[in-house]
């Protein structure tokens, strides 16, 4: 009778071994990602099931991962491998979403803040850079970076097809400092600002944007960021689509689901897909700590990026156009959690200095810019590597 039961006594015995102490630091983590997620409320749809999924595949001996006797698949390794590994379909699938709840007017009524969007890409080039004189696989070092862009698909998207060792501690860690956007950017921007310069007022004056310019801006961005980056036509394409069934105005049942149902289930499935690359044996290393405190240094200094950007273009324009440095940023990924910040920061500033809607139109350029860069270091970093 007692035998039937001998897998529990394994079990327990396992996790207090010399080996099974990973295990119970996975849990450890998993609980530390629910508790940000359920009480502070930091991405509760991204942190709630990674961090239980990531309990979950470390159960010893669970059924979730690995294959049976019978030769099925554990369920969130199947979804890993058929979600992830043979198409990246659920990444790319998020886009589709993500493009849905995007407007990109405040962007086409003032087409510069697009620079910004570029200029915040900063700090993926830089830690990718940084990351290349630790890890010794330069993929490794160029999908580390990509964390800064604040875009968990896109991070998730440039690790799996670099085959990444270390993708769940890139996803953690883009996801993580995606949620700790109102801790971090407040404390890049006061670093390399002056409190006269976080004053500058911007009188916003939309210019009025035809249906036909915003239909056809999804396309054209398709076309263009497809001849700079090829590789970020699958990244770019599906953003561009889902943005163009909210702007058509024909299909409205099909961007609300899109942005609703469609997006809620991959970013739960997505999360959940995530733990299968958070198995004790290959997250508890030296090296997630790294990619952690890279990651931190990416997100920082694409935000100094833009900041810095603004203060460049102010160089060269007049007084009574001066940009306030803090909406440059805001061109981050992150929509539209930067763009708040920036309105919070602003109106603590001076509580008449409302920069809002300029600092959306740098945030959604943003989410054109991290796709372009992830796509630019898909097709750059295969090239360096072979030569």
């Amino acid at each position: 009778m007692l035998e039937q039961f001998s897998f529990l006594y394994d079990g327990i015995a396992f996790l207090f071994s010399a080996e099974g102490w990973k295990n119970l630091v996975m849990f450890a983590i998993g609980g530390v990602l629910i508790y940000l997620a359920l009480v502070k409320d930091f991405e509760p749809a991204l942190l709630m099931p990674m961090g239980f999924g990531a309990i979950l595949v470390n159960i010893p001996w669970s059924g979730a991962v690995g294959f049976a006797e019978d030769g099925s698949q554990g369920i969130v390794d199947w979804l890993f491998r058929v979600g992830i590994e043979a198409s990246e379909a659920m990444p790319l699938l998020l886009f589709i979403g993500i493009g849905a709840m995007i407007d990109f007017g405040p962007l086409l009524s003032n087409p510069k803040m697009l620079l910004f969007g570029a200029a915040a890409q900063f700090g993926i080039f830089l830690t990718a850079l940084v990351a290349s004189l630790i890890f010794p696989n330069f993929k490794d070092a160029a999908a580390i970076g990509v964390i800064g862009a604040a875009d968990g698909p896109t991070a998730i998207l440039v690790s799996k097809i670099f085959e990444s060792k270390y993708m769940g501690a890139i996803a953690v860690a883009a996801y993580s400092y995606m949620a700790l956007v109102p801790i971090i950017q407040p404390f890049a921007i006061r670093l390399v600002t002056t409190k006269k310069e976080r004053m500058i007022r911007m009188p916003y004056n939309p210019k009025s944007v035809s249906r036909r310019t915003r239909i056809l801006f999804p396309i054209f961005v398709m076309i263009i960021a497809g001849l700079v980056a090829p590789k970020s036509v699958s990244l770019v394409g599906l953003l561009m689509f889902g943005n163009l069934l909210r702007e058509c105005l024909k299909l409205d049942s099909l961007a609300q689901t899109a942005q609703t149902s469609l997006a809620n289930l991959i970013t739960i499935l997505l999360g959940l897909t995530i733990a299968s690359s958070m198995k004790a044996e290959q997250f508890v290393n030296l090296g997630t700590i790294i990619i952690i405190l890279l990651g931190l240094v990416a997100f920082v200094f694409d935000t100094i990026g833009g900041v810095l950007f603004a203060k460049l273009m102010n160089l060269f324009l007049p007084q009574d156009r001066k940009i306030n440095p803090m909406v440059g940023g805001a061109g981050i990924s992150a929509f539209p959690m930067s763009a708040r910040v920036i309105q919070k920061m602003a109106l603590k500033e001076d509580n008449q200095n409302h920069l809002l809607m300029h600092a959306v139109g740098a945030n959604v350029a943003g989410q054109i810019g991290s796709v372009v860069a992830g796509g630019i270091i898909l097709t750059v970093v295969p090239l360096l590597v072979q030569s």
